[in-house]
């Protein structure tokens, strides 16, 4: 064997074991907020020492704060974190990894490159997978996992299952958590609570309405599991967020003044769609999927991207495993203390899907795919493949935002359609501590040179006041009609068409 092809297989090895660490972080995450009390119980104790620093005049006026905390402290320990956990656990339930997670993952002298593979899996492996439409209101047991070189990979709902299938292992509802750990959570009195057991591997998690989720899986023995930051749980906060603004109704305000604009503008520019020949529509950072399967059922055909496994592993669940309207509740709010109109507010359940996917009449070939945008669609038969691109709080997740704009300009056929809805909140511009981190932030202007560079023209532009994932019940949604101080997105929104390849002059980012 040549030292090159060595080389290329040393390298490729080194490449899964970051893809298997990384995924295995990720799930950590999610473990580590299913099974662990402790971070939701040092906000309410954040919140009692700041009290008690108070003056007495101070602690007099703000008496009913003890109460308040109290109830939280209930609120937390018997009900929101175990009904967000049961959710947490079905959804993993559902998750079947697209590599062996079982395989050893010591890569000690390349632990420089651990930030490589953070949150997603490289390009080699692409986790993607596709939607099939029923008409029978349940999600059919032949939906496919397509995971990267043509790997298939079947997820079925509980009731498919065979008790042959349990016993195999075959994925269920799971939990991986320490002994060590369980013992503290029984310790603390929580048992009976949010009941958590785990003996020769078989772990259960049961919430406060007495369902009881339970499976014996390899890939989450706990001594394959990562100690990760509370940062890492923090992004698990974040998607349970998300599932509000894209899933739930209290999020339809946030889909009006984000996603209405969009698909009203598709529609305008492909009036006369054909069922035969659909329109292509490519949905960068597409979330959890709720933009880019309205685009399907508009009539295109419509494939949404995602970086994030956070974001891949939700939307999957969501998407293909959900059987009913309303199916699913959790307490998104009860992690935040601020922006609240009433105490009451934080404590509210929020149930979801408003709408169940299967059903909804997306059109043929509707499919998420996983990667960096970059990346994903560097091969050369996506050059000149898609009628229509769409951006939606997505341009400003670029560390060199001019990179994203000639992508998209070679993505699209000429005559293609740029839709962009967003903010320039440049999210690696304040990357502290990293000195290599490039972020190249552009101003408005700037980006619409830019576009002018690879072939665009500006057709329409406009700005929409809205907010990203805030608690409708909040001051925030409160600021839209009786402006208080609040963060609120003033988002360009703008339609560019694609009028010429770019000419051999035009800038060549590396």
């Amino acid at each position: 064997m040549s030292s090159g092809a060595g080389e290329h297989r040393l390298h490729s090895k080194l490449e899964e074991a970051l893809e298997i660490k990384s995924l295995r972080r990720i799930i950590s995450a999610y473990l580590k907020y299913s099974l662990y009390l402790n971070a939701a119980e040092e906000d309410v104790k954040r919140y009692e020492r700041s009290y008690k620093q108070l003056p007495p005049a101070h602690k007099a006026i703000l008496s009913h704060f003890p109460f308040k905390f109290q109830r939280l402290r209930r609120y937390i320990t018997n009900k929101s974190i175990s009904v967000n956990s049961f959710f947490i656990m079905s959804m993993l339930q559902a998750f079947e990894p697209p590599l062996d997670m079982s395989q050893d993952i010591d890569i000690r002298e390349k632990e420089d490159r651990d930030d490589v593979c953070n949150d997603h899996l490289s390009e080699e492996r692409n986790f993607s997978y596709s939607l099939i439409p029923t008409t029978s209101g349940k999600t059919p047991d032949t939906d496919q996992l397509y995971c990267g070189e043509g790997i298939k990979m079947r997820c079925k709902s509980p009731e498919d299952r065979t008790s042959d299938e349990v016993s195999k292992g075959v994925p269920a509802v799971s939990k991986s958590v320490s002994m060590e750990n369980t013992t503290g959570l029984n310790n603390a009195g929580r048992s009976d609570v949010m009941d958590i057991n785990c003996e020769a591997g078989l772990c259960s998690v049961s919430d406060s309405n007495g369902n009881v989720c339970s499976v014996q899986q390899d890939w989450l023995d706990p001594s394959l599991q990562l100690q990760v930051p509370l940062a890492d749980v923090d992004k698990v906060r974040c998607i349970i967020r998300n599932i509000v603004r894209d899933w739930a109704p209290e999020g339809q305000w946030e889909r009006d003044q984000c996603y209405k604009p969009i698909l009203e503008e598709l529609d305008r520019l492909f009036p006369s769609r054909s069922k035969d020949r659909p329109p292509c529509c490519l949905v960068p950072g597409a979330g959890l999927g709720r933009l880019a399967l309205e685009i399907s059922c508009l009539g295109f055909t419509s494939q949404g991207n995602e970086f994030s496994y956070y974001m891949m592993i939700c939307s999957n669940f969501i998407l293909n495993h959900t059987e009913a309207v309303g199916e699913w509740t959790i307490y998104p709010w009860i992690h935040s203390n601020c922006n609240s109109l009433s105490d009451n507010d934080q404590l509210c359940p929020v149930s979801f899907p408003d709408i169940h996917p299967a059903s909804v009449g997306i059109t043929e070939g509707f499919s998420m795919c996983g990667g960096d945008f970059v990346e994903v669609y560097s091969d050369p038969s996506q050059e000149g493949a898609w009628d229509t691109i769409v951006t939606c709080f997505f341009i400003d997740t670029a560390h060199n935002i001019v990179e994203y704009i000639e992508t998209i300009s070679r993505l699209l056929v000429d005559g293609g359609a740029w839709i962009n809805l967003g903010p320039l909140l440049y999210h690696f511009a304040d990357a502290f501590g990293t000195e290599d981190e490039m972020s190249i932030e552009l101003s408005l202007e700037d980006v619409k040179k830019v576009a002018f560079e690879y072939g665009f023209q500006l057709e329409r532009e406009k700005f929409i006041e809205t907010t990203y994932t805030a608690n409708p019940r909040s001051m925030i949604t409160a600021a839209i009609t009786v402006f208080f101080l609040q963060n609120r997105y003033s988002a360009a929104f703008w339609t560019m068409t694609k009028i010429r390849k770019p000419s051999k002059d035009s800038p060549q980012p590396k």
